[in-house]
């Protein structure tokens, strides 16, 4: 009589019915729902990538930049332009009489100590922001075909309607090697 209520026992425990499977589909789809709905909330609080991108400051490695080379850059969604100037730029940047400069500031203004091969400066011009053209003009620094203004291998301004010169976004060097674009930005 004991192996008869064990065998009952057992096979009813086996044997799932048409109910257990209804409950279980029933869950399962309730659970999928339920993340389905949750989903769009949880990502809504998470920052889209371009504004992340927006404000982070960037890191650029001037290794392989060329003496004589400009490299363009965005932060903020800004162009930035880094010149690895030549001996000869540099000279040409210093040697200039500052009293003559409508905007006048001296190239050692303009750089980092210690670092004057490398200029790092916006890259729109001040007069209406079109994009200037590297190593053009009369002084070989920008030239802006739209409007004619003219800036040196400092990024002053020295012809044309532009009235200030090209302004020097936040950085730091890093390293001999690598300077970070926005870094200590407050703007």
């Amino acid at each position: 009589m004991l192996e008869s209520q064990v065998a009952e026992t057992t096979t009813a425990i086996a044997e799932p019915t048409r109910r257990d499977f209804l409950f279980i589909a029933t869950g399962a789809a309730a659970a999928v729902g339920g993340a389905s709905l949750v989903w769009p909330f949880i990502q809504s609080m998470t920052p889209d990538a371009a504004t992340v991108a927006a404000g982070a400051p960037v890191e650029v490695d001037l290794t392989p930049i060329a003496e004589g080379q400009i490299v363009k850059v965005f932060w903020r969604g800004k162009l930035i332009f880094v010149r690895h100037r030549t001996p000869a730029e540099i000279k040409a940047a210093e040697d200039v009489n500052v009293a003559t400069l409508r905007d006048p500031q001296p190239d050692s203004a303009r750089v980092k100590p210690g670092h004057a091969p490398w200029l790092i400066v916006y890259g729109n011009c001040t007069h209406l922001g079109c994009v200037p053209l590297g190593q053009q003009g009369e002084y070989k620094g920008w030239f802006c075909p739209c409007h004619g203004s003219v800036f040196d291998t400092s990024g002053r301004v020295r012809g044309g309607p532009a009235p200030i010169n090209l302004p020097i976004p936040p950085y730091n060097f890093v390293s001999d090697t690598k300077i970070v674009i926005g870094q200590g930005a407050t703007a």
